[in-house]
C-alpha cells in the first residue's frame, strides 16, 4: 500500500522558514524521482520542487533560491527546507513520486505565512 506522510507545516511570519518532512512507504523510493507539490485555496494542486534517485534537482521560479528539496534513499525519507518565507508560499504541501500520474495524496501539511 502506497502511503506518504507530511509534516512539518504550521504558522510563521514572512521571512521565517520551515523544514518539512515526508515518510514514504509502500513503493520502490530509491527507483522514483519525488517532487513536492502545493495547493493554495482556490487554485490546482502544482509541482514546487523535485529530486532525482541521484540527487539532481528542479525547482519552480517563484521557489529558487528559497527552498531545498534533499531525500533519504535509506529511510525513504523526502525533505523541503523553506527559507524566506512569503504570504504566496501559503498552501497545503504534498509529496509525492514527479509523474503527471502520480500515486494517491497524503493529508498534506499546512503553511501559512503571515504576520
Amino acid at each position: 500500500q502506497v502511503q506518504f506522510v507530511e509534516s512539518g507545516g504550521g504558522l510563521v511570519q514572512p521571512g521565517g522558514s520551515l523544514r518539512l518532512s515526508c515518510a514514504a512507504s509502500g513503493i520502490l523510493f530509491s527507483f522514483y524521482s519525488m517532487g513536492w507539490y502545493r495547493q493554495a485555496p482556490g487554485e490546482q494542486r502544482k509541482l514546487v520542487a523535485t529530486i532525482s534517485p541521484s540527487g539532481n534537482t528542479n525547482y519552480t521560479d517563484s521557489v529558487k533560491g528559497r527552498f531545498t528539496i534533499s531525500r533519504d534513499n535509506v529511510k525513504h525519507w523526502v525533505y523541503l527546507q523553506m527559507n524566506s518565507l512569503k504570504p504566496e508560499d501559503t498552501a497545503v504541501y504534498y509529496c509525492n513520486i514527479d509523474r503527471t500520474d502520480p500515486f494517491d495524496w497524503g493529508q498534506g501539511t499546512q503553511v501559512t505565512v503571515s504576520s
